[in-house]
């Protein structure tokens, strides 16, 4: 029997206020959506705005990229959500990410990225967690990009954003979520410089080399002696 989702509340955040302003100016985020039929190029920012808003920036490399997954949205074979999805399941992601961070982390991170806010308290981490723990990755991610939040927000179409991080009312924004909360946790960073024994061969004793027996010792004759006896 599967463990439901824990009930959290919800605090005030920018994105659950509705905008008032005019005109679009800064404060708006470039939305980045196939919708409107994108030529080649516009293809390629959008395959670039995904692997910025899940990889971060810092992550983006050339081994996390999913040529498969580009080919496929690229000839629309998949949706955005879709692609977004293959990104979050690839093994990249799950090394950069989950590999090096605990579940409370993860989930935070994944929220950021997905949903494009932040998390409510510590009540949803907790929430979340105890779903990664009982169905598992896979099962976390789904529930976040089916809910009712991201589907009304970035629907099957969109690169999800970071919502409502400039409001017109301020003059200085939110920190973005990549500044914030980095790859690594503060837990983890004192074990990634840490040696780690990879040794597999056998365990023998370090005898110095002024001390190895020469030709005529008799102890060469007892070590010739051990080896047929062990024959």
């Amino acid at each position: 029997m599967s463990i439901p989702l824990l009930q959290y509340s919800l605090s005030t955040h920018n994105h659950r206020v509705n905008s008032f302003e005019n005109l679009a100016g800064e404060e708006q985020p470039k939305l980045y959506t196939t919708d409107n039929l994108p030529s080649s190029l516009e293809v390629d920012e959008i395959i670039w705005a995904s692997y910025r808003q899940i990889f971060s920036e810092h992550q983006i490399l050339s081994v996390t990229r999913q040529t498969f997954l580009e080919s496929q949205l690229r000839f629309n074979q998949i949706t955005v959500k879709d692609f977004v999805k293959g990104i979050i399941m690839s093994s990249q992601f799950r090394y950069l990410n989950y590999d090096v961070n605990n579940n409370y982390r993860f989930v935070e991170i994944c929220i950021q990225r997905i949903l494009g806010r932040d998390v409510y308290n510590e009540r949803e981490k907790l929430a979340f967690s105890v779903i990664i723990g009982s169905k598992g990755l896979e099962a976390f991610i789904d529930i976040l990009l089916n809910s009712e939040e991201y589907l009304d927000n970035f629907g099957d179409n969109t690169v999800p954003y970071q919502r409502r991080r400039v409001i017109f009312q301020r003059n200085k924004g939110e920190m973005p979520f990549n500044l914030k909360t980095p790859r690594l946790n503060y837990s983890f960073l004192s074990k990634q410089f840490m040696p780690i024994l990879s040794w597999s061969g056998p365990i023998r004793r370090f005898r110095p080399q002024e001390q190895n027996p020469k030709a005529g010792d008799p102890a060469l004759f007892l070590s010739m002696l051990n080896d047929i006896s062990i024959m």
